[in-house]
């Protein structure tokens, strides 16, 4: 093999880990915001994602998105209305089962309400998967677009021997999920709605006293996790196969991603699933498919033995 070949499959590595990593982020940033806010672990965030490709599906077939916007724009906006769909589904099983185990009611007592949390949302990821089961089926399903099975190709770069080929589903995602994470980033660090979740986050306690409604904090946190969990796994659905247990194969690398960033680092998330998704592509030019979550977990032993924090994080940091 010769230096050329070699140099093409490393940039074609890159590129593609670059670009399916960039989707992972917006997974991970989903769970840091409920964890970074909340300081919830919640184990059916996998399962939300699962909830955003059906709602996805099926909205870009009822409301017939990829006839009126085309390949390009069809798919994100149903992406994007199924976020909407799974942000009130967030509110409503805050409101009606999270509120009772969290926030301001569990403070002081023992765990501060940690083992209920864990229970509660282990049992809502196994509903949500088994009820998917019946209402979905097992039978896999995709958004079958154009650009599912097309590139672009960039260059050749040197000569006419080297060029790249960018999927275009997958680039299109990870345009959309930079900018999803960057209109985030500026929501929590500017509006008023970000600075309540962010002082919830560092002392509830202190601030109830300064008017803010915790509860209600909680509850954007929530939502807002899901909605963007939701809209990744929307854009997967355009390049990845799925059925109602597809949330077990993201789940964990949610938590290996935000762990590696830093957990409650909204930042530190994405930048941490994007690593997932370089060390995912590079691995590949050495290992078979079927080891690349091994390698995943080999660098993330590395770095945690370095770094205990994270790549992004501090000790005590949050959002």
């Amino acid at each position: 093999m010769n230096a050329i070949v070699i140099t093409e499959n490393i940039l074609q590595a890159l590129a593609a880990g670059i670009l399916v990593g960039s989707v992972y982020g917006l997974m991970c940033v989903g769970l840091g915001l409920i964890y970074g806010v909340m300081r919830v672990i919640n184990f059916a965030q996998g399962d939300f994602l699962m909830l955003g490709m059906y709602a996805t599906l099926y909205l870009f077939g009822w409301l017939s998105l990829g006839q009126y916007l085309g390949p390009y724009l069809g798919p994100v906006v149903a992406a994007l209305l199924g976020a909407v769909i799974l942000y009130g589904f967030g509110v409503l099983l805050h409101s009606t089962l999270l509120s009772r185990v969290t926030g301001i009611r569990v403070a002081g007592t023992e765990s501060e309400g940690h083992y209920p949390q864990l229970i509660l949302t282990l049992g809502m990821s196994l509903i949500i998967a088994n009820g998917g089961l019946i209402v979905f089926g097992s039978m896999p399903q995709g958004i079958r677009t154009p650009l599912s099975a097309s590139a672009w190709e960039i260059g050749p770069l040197i000569g006419q021997d080297l060029s790249i080929f960018l999927n275009k589903a997958r680039s299109v995602a990870f345009i959309v999920s930079v900018i999803v994470a960057i209109l985030l980033y500026l929501f929590i660090s500017r509006s008023r709605t970000g600075k309540t979740l962010r002082a919830a986050a560092d002392n509830p306690e202190a601030a109830t006293y300064m008017g803010i409604n915790v509860d209600r904090a909680y509850r954007v946190a929530f939502a807002l996790g899901i909605a963007l969990t939701a809209i990744a796994g929307g854009l997967v659905a355009t390049y990845y196969p799925f059925q109602p247990y597809v949330g077990l194969e993201f789940v964990i690398i949610m938590y290996a991603g935000v762990v590696l960033g830093g957990f409650g680092s909204i930042v530190g998330a994405f930048w941490g699933g994007l690593t997932i998704g370089l060390v995912q592509q590079l691995s590949t030019l050495i290992l078979p498919v079927q080891l690349q979550n091994a390698a995943i977990f080999v660098v993330f032993l590395l770095i945690i033995l370095i770094r205990p924090e994270g790549l992004f994080g501090r000790n005590a940091e949050r959002v």
